[in-house]
């Protein structure tokens, strides 16, 4: 399955890392009306992964000005993100998608390619969903230089 804009938003009802302010649990609908921003990393302490939330860290205050929730998932545990986020300082919640629920509804669980080998995994990408519950931008196979900034700028637009 994948989504695209314009599309509803799949529903989702996941752990989140224990510091979160949603209080352990994550459901979208707790989100309704308001702009969410939903990256979708391949996993926690990774060079890649690293960047990019660093990336929103450094512009959290600016989505936050513009009305925007982010949150970012993969299918790394709770204890892996509690680790990742305390490590990094990460003032997002992370949501832990371990049974590929969340990544199959979304499309971002593909068979990838890296120095001949195949294997599946997360392929970085990034939705915006607006209040309504509605895809209103993706992205897929990102490159994280310069992408939270794209993403911001598409927030700011709404």
């Amino acid at each position: 399955m994948s989504v695209t804009i314009g599309d509803k938003a799949p529903a989702f009802d996941l752990p989140t890392d224990t510091t979160s302010k949603w209080g352990g649990q994550l459901n979208l609908a707790d989100l309704k009306g308001q702009t969410v921003v939903l990256y979708f990393y391949p996993k926690d302490s990774t060079p890649g992964c690293t960047t990019e939330g660093n990336d929103f860290t450094e512009l959290h205050a600016e989505f936050e000005k513009a009305g925007a929730v982010v949150v970012g998932a993969s299918k790394d545990s709770v204890k892996r993100h509690d680790n990742f986020k305390a490590k990094q300082g990460f003032p997002f919640t992370l949501v832990s998608d371990e049974d590929g629920v969340l990544c199959e509804a979304y499309g971002v669980w593909v068979l990838k390619k890296n120095y001949g080998r195949e294997y599946m995994g997360i392929e970085r990408s990034t939705f915006i969903i607006d209040g309504t519950g509605k895809i209103t931008h993706e992205w897929r196979k990102i490159r994280v230089k310069g992408h939270v900034q794209m993403v911001l700028e598409a927030v700011q637009s709404l």
